[in-house]
């Protein structure tokens, strides 16, 4: 007689789950962004992004002490700077908000990961990644004001920078400004795959970033194609970039799983704000089990192959954890 095969009892326990089960979300995987804004007293909850905060530099001291007693060892810095203007100075301005919070960071936390986004469109009055003539989105004139906005961010204590503007040939004129610049130890996150997507709304509230005209198309990806992701992949490698980003997560697994599969090197993906915000609110409304849809969500990154999350969920993640 032919044996039966029983694969349920590999599930029969928790304990025999447990000891088989074959990936884990970890503490050290989990990457937190944070808003920082200038002033002082300032902890205001983003309105479409509950239990998330502007901190200015006062209170953000306050909220570290937080951040690294759940174990979560890296912080993506996001700056809300008072002045904005047509060429984004601020982003590359030695005292700008977040090289500040970055030189705060390190001289209470030296062992912090500190990660600055480096882009244009927190910075700019019209909102967008770039310089703009005539209403256009100039990608090689932008080069030398986000390798300057890298260079100010290593020169204030970051660790990785990680440009996610989405111009062509960023990396390679990033990687030559910090290297020119003693800087060769500055790893660079590249938003390799950034898709110009409707999960990005809550965002650009919390970083006062929504373009004043048109839309970000022209330089972030179309969400309809695949195979250009391994073009984008491709180039920053080759151009220097020390790991990989796939932004979005939850509706580009596939692209994930794509790239992870196709390139050896570190691979991160971004839960974005939209994805966390419609887990949130479902969660506050009772309609889902928070802490398993988070978990359930974590891990199909990892299994996808991401080694490194962004989540606004970080520390509630490193929290759960810990129980």
């Amino acid at each position: 007689m032919e044996m039966l095969r029983r694969p349920r009892r590999l599930r029969v326990s928790q304990a025999i789950r447990d000891m088989i089960h074959e990936y884990d979300v970890n503490i050290s995987d989990l990457i937190y962004p944070v808003f920082v804004v200038e002033g002082e007293g300032v902890q205001d909850e983003i309105s479409s992004m509950p239990g998330i905060f502007h901190y200015s530099l006062d209170t953000f001291k306050v909220h570290l002490k937080e951040v690294w007693d759940t174990g979560v060892r890296s912080l993506l810095f996001f700056g809300v700077p008072n002045h904005k203007d047509a060429l984004g100075s601020q982003a590359y301005n030695p005292e700008g908000i977040v090289q500040r919070a970055i030189r705060l960071t390190k001289e209470i936390y030296p062992e912090m990961i500190c990660i600055a986004d480096i882009c244009l469109c927190e910075y700019t009055d019209h909102g967008h990644c770039g310089l703009i003539y005539e209403g256009k989105v100039l990608n090689d004139e932008t080069l030398e004001l986000l390798s300057r906005a890298a260079l100010s961010c290593a020169e204030a204590g970051a660790d990785i920078v990680a440009p996610s503007d989405m111009m062509d040939g960023r990396i390679g004129h990033m990687r030559k400004k910090l290297d020119d610049s003693g800087f060769e130890d500055v790893l660079i996150m590249a938003y390799s795959i950034k898709y110009a997507s409707a999960y990005y709304g809550p965002f650009r509230d919390a970083a006062h970033s929504a373009p004043s005209f048109g839309d970000r198309k022209s330089y972030q990806m179309d969400w309809r194609n695949k195979k250009e992701a391994l073009i984008e992949a491709e180039l920053d490698m080759e151009e220097g970039a020390d790991i990989l980003m796939v932004k979005p997560g939850m509706a580009y697994l596939d692209i994930l799983k794509m790239i992870a599969d196709e390139f050896p090197m570190p691979i991160c993906t971004y839960s974005v704000s939209g994805e966390y915000s419609m887990m949130k609110a479902a969660a506050l409304n009772g309609w889902i089990d928070e802490k398993r849809v988070v978990m359930e969500t974590m891990t199909a990154f990892k299994r996808a192959g991401a080694k490194m999350i962004i989540t606004y969920y970080a520390l509630d993640i490193a929290r759960w954890l810990k129980e």
